[in-house]
């Protein structure tokens, strides 16, 4: 186990604890504030009876639960390694306001009181009990963090992605003066073009080999330094990384060359950017996981009629399987298994070479035509949803074949590894089906435009538009 999984497994078990003792506080003391209203509703005399009762009971073991995933949606374990004192209290202070909502709302059916002082007092306690329950053993655990990080106790292992004068400098300077940071650097891998620096005192690897490496030394991040700014170089070093699974931090210097808009991942020392990941933060990341999900399983169901008559048509119509299955490039440049309802003949691409298909490609089937039209061949889609490796809006996933022609042309292509794809996406909403590379490239500028304004509004505003588009028969 990796020191960010222990540090995230301590939070979540101190968290739960903590939630559990804050919830048997909360009906000790709403017993003693309302015992009169308590013991005349319930017929409770006593504490401990009133402890024992069977909807008190099941609520101690389900509010922790609840309260658990609210800390979830916030984001709050997901970056678990030098935390942010202050934005640790304010994350704590809403996600205890609103798990006092929740526990209020639910238990307040039970003793019910007209008075609306009392019933304020009772959200007001459980706020104030589960705050400093919560916030006592976060500030403990964050608190003895930050002094095994001081300390070099406690450190995280970077490989610098630059092997030349200027990446040299860069290590030198986290080995040194920024040692407290936490950093610990383990080697470089040199990038095409680059001569070795002179006073790198670390092993030098090639990042063909990074895969093994990573495992052998336990590298948990990237820091891209490069000799020179090259974009079509560096974007390229970028693609190699995102398979490896780890974050990936360049300087604002080079990213403001990617692209416009800075999002610094670290204030102290040398400020770097993430850029394994999207521009929305941690808390919208996890609420569009956990909604893809929700809507995915009910999609699933509630079309299944729908499913079943597609599939009668596909089989009636046109010799061959149901469901059409290809291998896509998906989330941090790694392949996937991509489902859709067959809309061509089975021997589409019998020569092995792949294409792109138009509105009038004779390979199409006439209810492949109709599927296409509304957009019923992209249905099975929610299924790669429920397993992780699409979102229900991203950039849409292509096969490599097509987008090693992509990047050649537009290495920003790159960038659109860093989310999930998307059964739907700003491209598709604006652009539509793409016939040829060229059209592929222009698509993917609406592409990029979604990733820099990633957020839970404006996703939605793609399905909107999205469900008009496939009401009104516009999918081609």
């Amino acid at each position: 186990m990796t020191n960010i999984q222990l540090q995230r497994l301590k939070y979540v078990a101190g968290d739960f604890v903590s939630s559990a003792v804050a919830v048997l506080l909360y009906n000790i003391a709403r017993y003693y504030i309302g015992s009169n209203k308590i013991a005349a509703m319930h017929g409770f005399a006593t504490l401990q009876s009133f402890l024992r009762d069977d909807s008190v009971i099941l609520g101690q073991i389900l509010f922790p639960i609840a309260m658990m995933g609210v800390y979830y949606l916030s984001g709050y374990y997901t970056e678990v390694i030098r935390k942010s004192r202050l934005q640790e209290l304010v994350t704590t202070l809403i996600t205890s306001l609103i798990s006092a909502l929740i526990v209020f709302f639910v238990a307040i059916i039970n003793d019910l009181a007209g008075e609306r002082a009392y019933n304020y007092e009772l959200i007001a306690v459980f706020w104030l009990i589960a705050f400093v329950m919560v916030y006592a053993v976060r500030l403990c655990f964050t608190g003895k963090m930050a002094h095994n990080i001081r300390s070099g106790k406690l450190l995280t292992n970077v490989m610098i992605i630059g092997a030349g004068s200027k990446a040299a400098a860069f290590g030198a300077n986290l080995s040194g003066k920024n040692r407290k940071l936490g950093y610990n650097v383990v080697g470089y891998a040199t990038i095409d073009g680059e001569k070795q620096g002179k006073d790198i005192d670390k092993p030098v690897f090639e990042l063909c080999d990074l895969k093994d490496v990573c495992e052998k030394i336990n590298v948990s991040e990237f820091i891209i330094i490069p000799e020179h700014h090259n974009t079509k170089t560096i974007l390229n070093t970028v693609n190699t990384l995102f398979p490896l699974n780890r974050p990936i931090k360049i300087k604002p210097d080079i990213y403001n060359i990617l692209v416009s808009r800075v999002r610094l991942s670290d204030f102290h020392g040398e400020p770097l950017i993430d850029i394994s990941g999207s521009c929305m933060g941690h808390s919208a990341t996890n609420i569009k996981r956990v909604s893809d999900c929700v809507l995915s399983a009910l999609a699933l169901v509630v079309l299944s009629p729908l499913f079943l008559y597609v599939a009668y048509r596909i089989k009636r119509e046109s010799k061959g399987g149901v469901l059409y299955k290809q291998t896509r490039i998906g989330l941090h440049n790694r392949p996937f298994t991509i489902y859709k309802f067959r809309t061509m003949r089975e021997d589409a691409e019998k020569d092995g070479v792949p294409r792109l298909s138009s509105g009038d490609d004779e390979r199409i089937t006439p209810f492949g035509k109709v599927m296409r039209k509304y957009r019923i061949d992209e249905l099975p889609q929610f299924w790669n949803v429920l397993k992780g490796d699409m979102s229900i809006v991203g950039p849409r996933p292509e096969r490599e074949y097509f987008i090693e022609q992509i990047t050649q042309r537009a290495p920003f292509y790159t960038l659109l590894h860093q989310v999930r794809p998307g059964i739907t996406s700003m491209g598709m909403v604006k652009f539509g089906y793409a016939g040829s590379v060229d059209e592929m490239v222009e698509r993917m500028k609406y592409d990029l435009i979604y990733l820099e304004n990633m957020s839970l509004i404006n996703d939605l505003k793609i399905m909107v538009y999205t469900v008009e588009t496939v009401l009104t028969g516009k999918g081609i």
